[in-house]
């Protein structure tokens, strides 16, 4: 993939994990509240069970803040000393309280986890990925957390369906074990891989390695032919690539605030402390990204924002030279290259000359020569064409990948290499006769496989939507066909709930018999469960006209049109796409005629870039009302009970339901706020943390007056109402976690219970992983047993005494 990889409040991975169950376990009801609160009247039963000690009540501390001439009182300011005795005293309180609330729900917790571990494979393999002379591929085995990397020797052979079915026969070399995540775990009690990266002679494995949960990644070298570790090397090491002579591997290196901001080199085997400096990027709105072009033959260094990029490039097979600079930094400008037979492929929105046809948003396509390569000398320019947004790029010996949107839906597609430019014209994509993927619906999403083999003619994939099960897939590029290798295997569930052609269950070779030139979305090729879930897409209205995409999810059998609760996720923020893949624990909660809603609001990711454009910055309030105006919809449309709506979202999407929350608290049942980014004015205000100064593209700085008036009207820590019913809330947090700090959630927490209706406030609690980080525990039980959690959770505050009784 051309484009490089920033840090960012980014979501938590999907669980790994499924689970289906009865209906509502009965729960015990006794009353603490009065039926004055507005919320239990709503819901005609009796109130939810709550601890019969009240909640914790932070102290507070006269704090006086000041900007732009405002002043405000902030008595929680002292949290974010994280080492205070105090703090952690109160987080545990939080814990405790939260324990007591979820203690009638342990039997239900039980049930739900149970139910998520029989619909997982007790043994989880990855199809074996040919990369020069090994197959390469990933395994959890039966009873274990976490993933093993692992490989065998290949053997040629012309037929690769041959050598995939070989292989699986363990008809190859002895497995050999590259890394073991679980040994990691069980020595450290935390793991987090954050890059993994084999040398060209696959020799070495370079990877580098988290085991407090703060991202302070160390770097690690292991020779593959005696399994040894050389040694630890550098502590917070981002990103990472090898030069030609597998000898010299090249790094970069976090600042303070964990902005990847120095290139540095290494070989295999010397000092520690004798590395090399190549580059220091000063200004901290940029971060240094590498990575290897796809052919070995360069080294790209990329400083970028989230916006604008300067590109260096440095010739791999001579590892001792100078970098030379391809392009420098305009604002707004970026630049993606691979390389390909002596051509530099640049993906860019740099501004075309006079006569170019390019609107601006997305990227279109040009070339170089690799010698003293400039972007002044771009040519043979591609341009996606009408409807299609350019978004990426990828490239192999005999062909060029491009994904695209197309029409607003996300595609693939080949293109036959050397590519037979026209110098006289201006060349869009449809001229090089692509080949567009297959895909099996408009809402499945396409996540690429590790395609390593720059000589491969096949291009490996993952299909998933949310009623496909993820789905492996290889495009044969040269022949034009696909082949199904393997799709995700959910335990437990009878044949007549699955949806899929009888000869799915081999390895299938199939000829796409539409042009080969037109995505084809139609081929009943899938196992999928349409036939038990309903996946629908909406159009909703926004406050200001604007269009917002809504995929509602629901059980055919368990659902009930206006008496159903319902979950509404959210993100928006980053140019990020929601996730709607495949997640099989969420049929715990379809079977329990319970309503997923996904709501593509401004600020994630649309047809074009502007769709991110147009919900940051001094637009971000667009993706709050974008958010509120689905959940409505909702209500009115009659999906959902008019009282039983839940909100989601993670880490930024925190902001959005906490904002939403806010404004709207009457909209609202229930809340789970994950490692939330709450308190957004003091965090931005503050440089020294990490993130800050490169969130200033996406929040905008709130040094400048009119950012910061503007942050400040929704910055949801800044703007709880007082005395108002707040939603039932769980608000988790990591102790460790170095993207959102710790203090944001409790905080909030803190506030709410300070300023809500006092008999609402008793059902928020904060649930805080004290050695966890951004990513929580990460292994395949650990989250079926987070998950178990927050659904028993929501059936609590959002279940009618009825159905709790069933």
């Amino acid at each position: 993939m051309a484009a490089g990889l920033l840090l960012w409040r980014a979501s938590t991975k999907k669980p790994l994990t499924s689970i289906t169950s009865h209906l509502f376990p009965k729960l015990p009801s006794p009353a603490l509240f009065s039926t004055l609160c507005r919320k239990t009247k709503h819901l005609h039963s009796t109130p939810t069970t709550t601890p019969h000690l009240p909640p914790p009540a932070a102290k507070k501390v006269p704090f006086t803040a000041t900007a732009h001439g405002a002043t405000w009182q902030d008595p929680y300011r002292w949290m974010s000393d994280v080492g205070d005795p105090d703090f952690i005293s109160y987080v545990n309180e939080e814990n405790s309280y939260a324990d007591a609330f979820m203690r009638d729900t342990g039997e239900m917790q039980r049930i739900l986890y149970s139910d998520m571990v029989s619909k997982m494979p007790s043994i989880v393999t990855t199809p074996p990925e040919r990369w020069g002379p090994w197959l390469y591929y990933q395994c959890i085995p039966e009873g274990k957390e976490y993933p093993v990397l692992c490989r065998k020797s290949a053997v040629e052979n012309k037929n690769w369906l041959s050598t995939v079915l070989a292989s699986f026969k363990g008809g190859f070399g002895a497995e050999q074990v590259l890394l073991d995540w679980n040994e990691i775990a069980e020595k450290n009690g935390y793991v987090h891989v954050g890059t993994c990266r084999v040398s060209p002679d696959h020799n070495f494995l370079a990877y580098t390695l988290d085991t407090k949960g703060n991202e302070q990644f160390q770097l690690q070298i292991k020779d593959l032919r005696n399994n040894s570790i050389i040694f630890p090397r550098a502590e917070g090491v981002v990103s990472l690539a090898w030069a030609h002579d597998s000898c010299t591997l090249f790094y970069t290196l976090c600042d303070q605030n964990q902005r990847p901001h120095r290139l540095m080199r290494t070989e295999v085997g010397a000092r520690s402390g004798n590395d090399d400096v190549i580059l220091t990027e000063d200004d901290t709105r940029y971060c240094l990204d590498i990575t290897s072009t796809k052919d070995g033959k360069f080294v790209t260094v990329n400083s970028n924002s989230r916006t604008t990029s300067e590109v260096y490039v440095l010739n791999a097979t001579n590892p001792q030279s100078e970098l030379q600079r391809f392009c420098k930094r305009v604002s707004g400008v970026q630049y993606f290259l691979e390389h390909h037979s002596g051509l530099f492929y640049v993906l860019t929105n740099a501004p075309t000359s006079d006569g170019k046809n390019f609107s601006g948003d997305g990227y279109y396509l040009a070339t170089c020569g690799d010698e003293d390569a400039q972007s002044a000398d771009l040519k043979n320019i591609i341009m996606p064409g009408d409807d299609i947004c350019l978004e990426d790029m990828d490239i192999f010996n005999g062909h060029l990948i491009l994904f695209v949107n197309k029409e607003g839906s996300p595609s693939i597609c080949s293109i036959d290499m050397p590519i037979d430019f026209d110098p006289e014209r201006e060349m869009e994509i449809d001229d090089f006769n692509p080949w567009y993927f297959p895909l099996p619906s408009n809402m499945c999403t396409v996540t690429p496989g590790s395609n390593h083999d720059f000589r491969n003619t096949v291009y490996r994939a993952v299909l998933s939507s949310p009623v496909t099960p993820d789905l492996i897939v290889d495009y044969d590029m040269s022949r034009r066909t696909f082949s199904i290798v393997q799709q995700e295997d959910v335990t437990n569930i009878t044949r007549d709930e699955l949806n899929y052609d009888k000869d799915n269950k081999k390895l299938l070779e199939m000829s796409h018999e539409k042009e080969t030139n037109v995505p084809d979305n139609g081929s009943p090729v899938w196992k999928d469960f349409s036939d038990k879930y309903v996946c629908e897409e909406k159009e909703v209205v926004s406050h200001d006209g604007v269009k917002i995409p809504l995929t509602v999810l629901f059980s055919r059998s368990a659902y009930r049109k206006g008496q159903s609760p319902g979950l509404l996720h959210g993100y928006g923020a980053y140019g990020e796409t929601l996730d709607r893949s495949w997640c099989s624990d969420r049929l715990s909660l379809l079977d329990r005629g319970w309503v997923f809603a996904f709501a593509d609001v401004r600020g994630g990711a649309g047809a074009d870039p502007s769709w991110h454009k147009s919900g940051s910055g001094l637009n971000k309030l667009n993706s709050i009302h974008d958010y509120v105006s689905c959940g409505k919809y909702l209500i009115n449309e009659g999906l959902i009970h008019k009282h039983r709506l839940g909100a989601h979202g993670v880490s930024a999407g925190g902001l959005l339901v906490g904002s939403a929350v806010n404004m709207y608290p009457e909209l609202f049942r229930a809340a789970i706020l994950k490692v939330p980014f709450l308190d957004v004015v003091n965090t931005l205000l503050d440089p020294s943390l990490p993130l800050t100064t490169l969130d200033y593209e996406e929040f905008g700085n709130p040094q400048n007056r009119a950012f910061f008036k503007y942050i400040r009207s929704y910055s949801p820590y800044d703007n709880i109402p007082h005395g108002v019913c707040c939603p039932s809330m769980l608000v988790s947090a990591s102790f460790n976690d170095s993207r959102v700090g710790v203090w944001e959630a409790a905080k909030w927490v803190a506030k709410i219970r300070d300023s809500a209706c006092k008999r609402c406030s008793c059902e928020v609690i904060l649930q805080t992983n004290i050695t966890g980080g951004h990513f929580r525990e990460g292994g395949r039980f650990a989250r079926c047993r987070e998950t178990a959690f927050d659904y028993a959770y929501l059936i609590k505050v959002m279940a009618p005494t009825q159905d709790l009784q069933k």
